[in-house]
């Protein structure tokens, strides 16, 4: 205390100037609109300005919280997008589709391979997320794989990329369908076969899913065609496809459920 009076004695001068100087400045900026409005624009500025930098702070510690939402919002979207292609017959509002065919799961990639024959993924959603055997998988640019193994947390999922993958596909369109299987080489391209000769393709045409399987909705887009040859003794094209997803950089990913599997799994065998 003894410190803080003896600070003041000895300072009293510059003190008594420095409060008469800001009564001063108090009184002029009251008396006067316009210095009364500079001064409070130049408030707002500083202000404006450090809450924008503590804004950035905020939001660089909570990047992980604003990509869940924004997962979890994309993964409502393309829930919403799948449902509504079943609506074919009756219009529907959006967001009063009760009945869904399609369930959609955000998952996060733990584990990637590209460079071998038989390519698999590891993602962070298991049998507790309702994820089971021969579920879909895509992302925002398109087809990634199929599930083919699940434990309680995490599941395995066969990529395009995998000797043993096969997507059915179909040109964009044209609806002539074929089957896609990769031959090991390049992750960049895939291949499509069993192409009818009468289709009339291009390069650059889109390939998609033909939802002609329970596995995926039709629609969903796999690729673009670069290069095509037809194999004149079966009358059908052999086709390369580059694929829009990058394989080599998987991040976030979305498990398709549908709902009406088991369904149309017991007509099938009826039908056999």
């Amino acid at each position: 205390m003894q410190q803080i009076v003896n600070f003041l004695i000895r300072n009293k001068n510059f003190l008594l100037f420095l409060t008469l100087f800001c009564l001063s400045l108090f009184f002029t900026i009251q008396s006067h609109s316009y210095h009364k409005s500079k001064f409070i624009n130049s408030a707002n500025v500083i202000s404006g300005g450090t809450y924008n930098v503590m804004n950035n702070i905020n939001q660089y510690f909570n990047l992980k919280d604003e990509n869940r939402i924004l997962l979890n919002e994309n993964n409502r979207l393309k829930s919403l997008l799948f449902n509504q292609q079943t609506q074919t017959t009756i219009p529907v509002e959006i967001d009063s589709l009760l009945e869904k065919r399609y369930v959609v799961t955000a998952a996060k990639v733990l584990k990637n391979s590209y460079s071998f024959t038989n390519n698999y993924i590891t993602i962070n959603k298991g049998e507790r997320d309702g994820i089971i055997e021969d579920l879909g998988v895509v992302s925002s640019l398109g087809v990634i794989g199929i599930i083919d193994k699940t434990s309680t947390k995490y599941s395995r999922v066969l990529s395009i990329l995998n000797s043993n993958s096969r997507v059915n596909a179909q040109l964009k369109n044209t609806n002539h369908f074929g089957t896609l299987k990769w031959n090991g080489q390049s992750p960049k391209n895939a291949q499509l076969t069993d192409i009818q000769g009468l289709a009339n393709i291009s390069i650059g045409d889109t390939i998609v899913t033909s939802g002609n399987s329970i596995i995926f909705p039709k629609g969903i887009l796999i690729g673009a065609i670069t290069s095509f040859k037809l194999i004149e003794t079966e009358d059908v094209y052999n086709i390369n496809v580059e694929l829009f997803n990058d394989m080599t950089n998987m991040g976030h990913v979305h498990v398709i459920n549908n709902k009406d599997s088991n369904e149309i799994l017991s007509l099938n065998e009826l039908n056999e």
